[in-house]
């Protein structure tokens, strides 16, 4: 239940702050140790996956006021379709370079949660 609203404030904050071309929303809670070391693989990460042509767009926040569960680490990953959620999906199970990233980020962190949200538009 925690989790679930540290996830819905998130999910605030993104349509507050204006995920402008977003339509969906990949959102991985976290646990590290590293965090600043957390935070730079995630930005090398972003630098990677737009090296091969993906369009999400990543972004590292900390829970503040949450109760028990604040401190809690939170990526979003947005999409601008299931298209291209889809195409890096299969990219992140097929490229060297984006698995080798990935095994990185497994030795910093135990994923808590990890969910993806589609945006409703009127």
């Amino acid at each position: 239940m925690k989790i679930r609203m540290i996830l819905l404030s998130l999910i605030a904050a993104l349509c507050y702050a204006g995920m402008a071309n977003a339509s969906e929303l990949r959102v991985v809670v976290v646990q590290t140790a590293d965090v600043p070391g957390y935070v730079k693989a995630i930005a090398e990460g972003q630098a990677l996956l737009r090296s091969k042509g993906s369009a999400a767009i990543l972004r590292v926040w900390v829970a503040r006021y949450a109760g028990p569960e604040a401190g809690s680490i939170i990526v979003s990953v947005e999409y601008p379709s299931l298209e291209a959620l889809a195409k890096d999906d299969t990219a992140l199970h097929n490229d060297p370079d984006l698995k080798a990233w990935q095994a990185g980020l497994a030795k910093m962190r135990k994923i808590v949660s990890d969910s993806i949200y589609e945006e409703l538009k009127p």
